[in-house]
């Protein structure tokens, strides 16, 4: 009867200890209070140190030491349910909730080696940079596009060498024998070749080992390598293979390939050496962690690098390339420097015949992630650099003397020199730098850009290769950072060379005088001051009381409608009115006659947000997003927001294409929306593979619209926050950047459009509304970077409405007035012009079914010049006779281009009229649109979609 008793009170015992700690164990889910009832708000905190244990051997309680694991034993098996650890008095938060339980066990698990893996950046893939030699740097960047970066004797220039199959993405580059060679990320190598024409063109470059066979039975010589390091003598390159061997490539003429295999059990995961260490010993690093060199000439041709047991804490090593250095602690002593997966600093140094392993570890609470190999000068420099990267994004670089022999105990922590990172930017997570020249190392950063760590004075992105002197004489001064631009395809302002003459010659610079290719301005320019680095700030909260007062409010009822109203569909021939009522009205020129066709749906649609290959993309009252689209002969309705992550939306990009540039499709393919709660969303639409992605939104800020979509930068998504105030996304890194701002510039809610000066420059604008009416650009060009310009408005007592554009011929943009006038900002012998164009009255236009001829009063159907105040008055007073149904003052309602010489806008009586272009900036009135709804007479056609 004791021993039963002994055993309920142990478990009594048990239970209160494991519902006290609160560690969110399994078994922590059913201890409640006496009556076992589910009772959330009760709290549980363990106050005593102080617990016993039942040994049945001695019949006694016996006080354990903490911390001390509950056990659970089911038919012997038995697990660690909980644990009891010591009270910290010294804590000032205690656990006090099992709610906070799993956020501990969160926090614990990304706890690792010393470092907090929330604050690490995120692996960046496919980047990586090759030197061809000092006036040649090839990068990969994390779109898969290749670019190279090319001194042409007065400036450094980008050249494209994108891979030309659809979707192949690359991922690195290799330059061996004079031989350019590429590797996709699907695996496939490719050779740079000369067409007939002279043009260079990527050959697939498989290798030839004889056939093999799969696991169905099939003869196979399919190949598919991983990655690769070019050897010391740059005579051959090694590949490890997707199976994990290790691949040879000797000789291009005639062709030699040579298959290595794998150390017995264990597989190549990297190359840690190519034959700098020994001729043909290669150096490579197991999933595993461990090390294994290759020598053909030995037996056996694989040997392990062991750890000795008192060396072996974190004994598993990175899969990266190393850094290789001789004499560092002898004639004759050679070191390879290598990472462990904990981001320490190890050596395996061969003195005298002998291996020893070195642990040199890393700076305090830092994981190191990459090695960036460099060249030192032996005659003038006494210590050996190291540089890495971290996975917080900064630059360590560790100091070695020459023949120090310094035991591992003896390591100085002022031996490791943070060079932290640029401002406003962090360094790419676990990517190789390279060493430009002494004194000169290029990193990708984690934005996409690049960067680059020089001696001040000498270095930087007007700085070409330097001889070795003038390194020399600037020994003694200090690394400073400067920021690169990237190629448009990584979404920044990095232009492209060009064939022709000039500076920026793709081969050879020529100075003459080049012209600025943006945008003349002759109003007020507001400057960023000398902030020549600050064009894309780290988003934080903002100032201005405006504009937090203005974050405050929620967007109007009517926003979808009156900014969605209209879309085009195909050029010329077909566009979309979606009605207050809710009704979808699609405006179509078939048999030579327009009609209204009619497209029913069960709810009410508020606005038409996007059109790709064919298919509009609407949203219901609800927010729901719908594509309406042609199956086989039928027209059919798809829900996208009931699929998987689904989301309700409130906007979309305002323009589907520029002018002049034609859209190819491709398998990245998305449209981009604003959702209810103020989030960017991203819809992949390619191949009908529709997904749903949360882009999240700039800190501090919910998003209002989308002022442009990939249209002025490739992979990049403008929109304005709630607060007034400019951000971009990149798609491609999926990070946000605010731009520099004046504090007194807000911008309104409204979409935007943009405006690029020519499809082969990137130079351009992008327009937006301010606040108080008046018409703001964001203007680009490769002189100046990025300044804000503030246009005004038309006339004192006029304030622009709606949605800025559409923009045409690359200098023209309409803008809507708060009159009802439609104005045209133009440029005029690079000087910005205003243009009435007034609105459509009885007198100067014509309906649909009652084509008038043209009168003695034609110049008044064109834009004119004259006294805005006036011409005012004169088309109010003409509004005034007509009758009270009709209204052609033109409604503040995003319009729409039609055609590359044809706009449509929408009147206040529900009417629509079309404007065209006769020459130049000469636009003209050309009809009036009856629509179904309008009270205003006008004749239409009209049908019901099947």
């Amino acid at each position: 009867m004791s021993i039963i008793f002994h055993l309920i009170f142990f478990i009594w015992v048990l239970l209160t200890v494991e519902c006290f700690v609160g560690l969110g164990s399994a078994s922590a889910s059913w201890c409640q209070d006496h009556h076992y009832f589910p009772q959330p708000s009760r709290q549980f905190q363990q106050k005593t140190d102080r617990f016993w244990e039942f040994k049945e051997q001695t019949n006694s309680w016996v006080e354990v030491e903490l911390p001390y694991d509950l056990v659970s034993c089911v038919n012997d098996n038995c697990t660690v349910v909980a644990s009891i650890g010591p009270t910290n008095k010294k804590e000032e938060k205690p656990v006090e909730t099992q709610s906070e339980v799993p956020r501990l066990r969160e926090s614990l698990k990304n706890k690792v080696d010393g470092y907090d893996k929330e604050d690490a950046l995120p692996l960046r893939k496919r980047v990586s940079l090759t030197k061809m030699n000092d006036a040649s740097i090839w990068i990969t960047g994390q779109s898969g596009s290749i670019y190279e970066r090319f001194w042409n004797g007065l400036q450094w220039v980008i050249a494209p060498h994108d891979l030309p199959i659809s979707g192949a993405h690359a991922i690195s580059v290799f330059l061996f024998n004079q031989t350019i060679l590429a590797l996709s990320e699907a695996g496939i190598l490719y050779q740079m070749q000369l067409s007939e024409s002279s043009q260079p063109v990527w050959v697939e470059f498989a290798p030839t080992l004889g056939q093999t066979t799969d696991k169905e039975g099939e003869q196979s010589s399919t190949i598919l390598i991983k990655s690769g390091v070019v050897s010391y003598t740059a005579e051959r390159v090694y590949f490890c293979t997707k199976n994990g061997t290790l691949l040879e490539l000797g000789e291009l003429e005639p062709l030699r390939w040579e298959n290595h295999g794998q150390p017995p059990g264990a597989n190549v995961a990297a190359i840690a050496d190519a034959a700098s260490i020994r001729t043909d010993v290669i150096y490579t690093i197991s999933s595993a962690g461990d090390l294994y060199e290759y020598d053909r000439m030995s037996k056996p041709s694989w040997k392990k690098h062991i750890w000795r047991e008192e060396t072996a804490q974190d004994a598993s090593l990175m899969p990266l390339t190393g850094s290789t250095l001789h004499g560092l602690n002898g004639d004759h002593s050679i070191s390879l420097f290598l990472l462990t997966k904990g981001g320490k600093l190890v050596e395996r140094r061969l003195h005298q015949r002998k291996w020893k392993w070195v642990v040199f570890g890393s700076p305090k609470d830092q994981h190191l992630t990459s090695i960036t190999p460099v060249l030192h000068d032996d005659a003038y420099e006494k210590k050996f650099s190291l540089f890495f990267t971290t996975s917080t994004g900064s630059v360590f670089e560790y100091q070695i003397p020459k023949q120090s022999g310094i035991a591992q105990e003896n390591q100085s922590p002022e031996a490791w020199v943070n060079h932290m990172h640029p401002i406003h930017a962090k360094v790419a997570r676990g990517i190789a730098g390279v060493q430009i020249q002494l004194g000169r190392i290029l990193f990708p950063l984690d934005d996409a850009r690049l960067a680059e760590l020089h001696l001040s004075g000498l270095g930087g992105e007007t700085s070409g290769p330097s001889h070795q002197v003038m390194f020399r004489k600037k020994a003694t001064v200090k690394y400073v950072w400067s920021i690169l631009d990237a190629p448009e395809t990584e979404g920044w302002n990095a232009e492209y060379c060009t064939e022709q003459w000039g500076p920026t010659n793709c081969i050879t610079g020529i100075k003459d005088e080049r012209n600025d290719l943006g945008i003349a301005r002759t109003v007020t320019t507001r400057r960023k001051g000398s902030q020549p680095q600050q064009h894309y700030l780290i988003p934080g909260p903002s100032s201005t009381g405006r504009a937090k007062s203005l974050e405050e409010h929620n967007l109007p009822d009517n926003w979808i409608n009156s900014n969605f109203h209209l879309r085009a569909m195909h050029g010329g021939r077909s566009f979309f009115l979606i009605t207050d009522g809710g009704f979808t009205f699609e405006y179509l020129y078939t048999e030579n006659v327009w009609i209204w066709l009619r497209h029913e749906h069960s709810t009410a649609i508020k606005g038409a947000v996007g059109n790709y290959n064919g298919s509009l993309y609407v949203v219901d009252t609800y927010g729901n997003l719908f594509i309406r689209e042609r199956s086989d002969s039928e027209l059919a309705w798809i829900n996208c927001t009931s699929s998987r992550k689904g989301r309700q939306v409130v906007g979309g990009p305002p323009w589907d294409a520029m002018p002049g540039r034609s859209m190819k499709a491709t398998v990245e393919d998305a449209l981009f929306f604003v959702s209810r709660n103020g989030r960017l969303l991203q819809f992949t639409v390619a191949l009908r593979k529709f997904k749903w992605k949360d882009c999240r939104n700039p800190p501090n800020t919910k998003i209002a619209s989308i002022v442009d979509q990939e249209l002025f930068r490739e992979k990049i998504v403008f929109v304005i926050g709630r607060n007034g105030r400019l951000y971009q996304y990149n798609k491609v890194t999926e990070l946000w950047h605010e731009h520099y701002q004046s504090q007194h510039l807000v911008l309104s809610r409204l979409p935007g459009t943009a405006m690029r000066s020519s499809l082969l420059s990137l130079t351009g604008s992008l327009f937006m509304l301010s606040v108080d009416g008046g018409l703001v650009e964001y203007h680009w060009n490769a002189m100046d970077g990025w300044n804000w310009v503030e246009h005004g408005t038309p006339h004192k007592v006029v304030t622009l409405v709606g949605s800025p554009g559409p923009s045409l011929e690359r200098n023209q943009l309409f803008l809507i007035g708060s009159n009802g006038h439609v104005y045209l900002r133009y440029m005029d012998q690079m000087t910005w012009r205003w243009k009435n164009c007034g609105f459509p009255s009885l007198g100067n236009t014509f309906a649909e079914d009652e084509r008038q001829e043209e009168g003695n009063n034609k110049k008044e159907k064109f834009c004119t010049n004259e006294d805005l105040a006036a011409s005012s008055r004169k088309d109010s007073e003409k509004a005034n006779h007509l009758s009270s149904d009709c209204n052609p003052e033109v409604a503040p309602i995003r319009p729409i281009m039609f055609a590359q010489d044809s706009v449509i806008f929408e009147l206040k009586d529900g009417r629509l009229a079309e404007m065209r272009q006769i020459e130049g900036t000469n636009w003209l009135w050309s009809r009036i649109i009856g629509t179904p709804t309008s009270l205003c007479t006008a004749s239409y056609w009209t049908a019901l979609a099947s």
